[in-house]
């Protein structure tokens, strides 16, 4: 069987496609000449150093293009007319849309198009109510004041965790992917000390409750328990916040140079803990005290939470049960319990207050990374989880959860206010929002170019004894920050 060539194939093409123009000029100037030229008239009579054939096919493309507006535009009116119709209908009938009338009477040929016509026309209107009944529900959440007060800057690195200690002096601790972990003045923003003794990133720092010891989790498979002595800084006149965010200088990409410049090379450094744990196979990826600040609990990637004693180093128990890597472990401020968060989309509580008896519950409620489970004041527990929602749950019910808050991005390592109650939210797309325990969403954190987080934010923690500067968020751009969050009572009620 012959083949065609494929320089011939591609003639023929070419034939064709002259061919099938021809004929649409062809036809096109067999209709103009049914047309009054009087376009075409005015147009031959201005002066043009166009040649003549050049500018009769000119105008004669002209006259196609306008054509095929005007027959657009006619039938654009003719739409306009029955999705016109069909409203009026609708609205005298007090129905919704049903596209089974639609193929009655004449409108049966183009009841497919005159239908998402109608239909893109009622959900803009409908978008258009929505938004403007959201905005008033903005407008009754806007009294709370959310107000920047100072930038905590010197990391070279994402900051993993934060957290602000329980006794005098009251300062903010860091623990960053640089590999250290810094504490700040809060009031001036310097950094006082930095712990330099990890070999991985240091994933979280929480503080003794009742001495000076910060306990950090590292992914060099360890926990570390170092001592620290500060001394704050005499205070100085409020700085203006307005003036140094003017600067354009995006501190996330700030080179290793000006990280230095901001002082944490100044400040004293402690390389040798005075505490190692080190029985994990895995990242540690979070740890904190147990009431009373003698023993510590560590959650890794080798799926197991540890739970050691302070003064011997030793270890108490293995918590075994998760399926998946361990992300985030906390401990209820009054009670020995503890709640271990995992990837396998579930968290754990686990109580150690019948020495004899360390039972354990599950709690699924999840279908992603359960990425932080934290106690509150009461009986409650908050969990986040990268399902792009947040649950709270009540201890003495365990079955479902009393209030849920979905989010448009996945939550981090949440944080509980004691005193108000109120629950920060940091989020992958840079965003903070603050809801109530009834998952009323009370505020967001201001995020611009100018002022908030540039990257994702990892982590949030509330400072009670601080009304000037009392929650504090860090994230990958390489800094924390600390905000005041005025939260009238009323609003809270609601």
């Amino acid at each position: 069987m012959p083949v065609e060539s494929g320089n011939s194939a591609t003639a023929r093409q070419a034939k064709q496609k002259r061919k099938s123009h021809s004929l649409s000029i062809r036809r096109t100037n067999s209709t103009e000449q049914e047309r009054p030229p009087i376009h075409r008239d005015m147009l031959e009579g201005q002066d043009s150093k166009l040649p003549m054939a050049l500018r009769s096919n000119l105008l004669d493309l002209f006259g196609q293009i306008e054509r095929e507006f005007e027959n657009l535009y006619l039938e654009n009116l003719e739409l306009r007319r029955e999705i016109e119709s069909l409203n009026d209908r609708l609205a005298g009938e007090g129905q919704t849309v049903d596209g089974g009338d639609l193929s009655k009477g004449a409108l049966k040929t183009k009841a497919s198009h005159s239908t998402s016509q109608l239909s893109q026309k009622l959900k803009t209107t409908y978008k258009a109510s929505t938004s403007k009944i959201v905005s008033s529900f903005k407008a009754t959440t806007s009294r709370a004041v959310c107000q920047l007060v100072k930038e905590y800057v010197g990391h070279r690195d994402g900051i993993w965790d934060l957290s602000v200690t329980r006794t005098q002096p009251l300062v903010l601790g860091t623990a960053s992917a640089d590999h250290c972990a810094m504490l700040w003045s809060i009031e001036t923003g310097k950094c006082l000390l930095k712990y330099a003794g990890h070999a991985g990133s240091v994933n979280s720092i929480k503080f003794h409750p009742t001495e000076q010891m910060a306990l950090t989790a590292s992914g060099d498979q360890t926990a570390h328990i170092w001592r620290y002595m500060v001394q704050l800084p005499l205070p100085q006149p409020p700085a203006d916040i307005s003036a140094s965010l003017d600067d354009d200088v995006d501190f996330s990409d700030k080179d290793e140079a000006d990280g230095e410049a901001d002082g944490p090379n100044e400040c004293p450094t402690v390389r040798v803990a005075s505490t190692t744990l080190k029985s994990h196979q895995g990242v540690v990826i979070a740890a904190d005290w147990l009431v009373g600040g003698k023993q510590v609990v560590t959650a890794s990637w080798d799926r197991a939470a540890n739970l050691y004693d302070v003064e011997t180093s030793e270890l108490v128990h293995t918590l075994t049960g998760h399926d998946q890597e361990l992300t985030h472990c906390c401990t209820h401020p009054t009670q020995r319990l503890v709640v271990t968060s995992s990837r396998d989309t579930t968290f754990r509580l686990w109580d150690f207050r019948d020495p004899s008896i360390h039972s354990v519950n599950v709690f699924q409620g999840h279908t992603d990374t359960v990425t932080s489970a934290v106690f509150t004041v009461g009986d409650n527990v908050v969990s986040g989880s990268d399902d792009r929602t947040v649950k709270v749950w009540d201890l003495k019910n365990m079955r479902s959860p009393i209030a849920t808050i979905r989010t448009d991005s996945a939550v981090n390592r949440i944080s509980v206010s004691a005193n108000q109650r109120i629950i920060a939210l940091p989020h992958d797309n840079r965003q903070v929002r603050l809801f109530d325990m009834n998952g009323v969403r009370l505020a967001r954190l201001p995020r611009s170019n100018r002022q908030g987080h540039r990257r994702m934010v990892c982590c949030s923690a509330w400072n009670e004894e601080n009304q000037a500067c009392n929650l504090f968020t860090c994230g990958f751009d390489r800094q924390a920050i600390g905000w005041n969050i005025n939260i009238p009572a009323l609003l809270q009620e609601k």
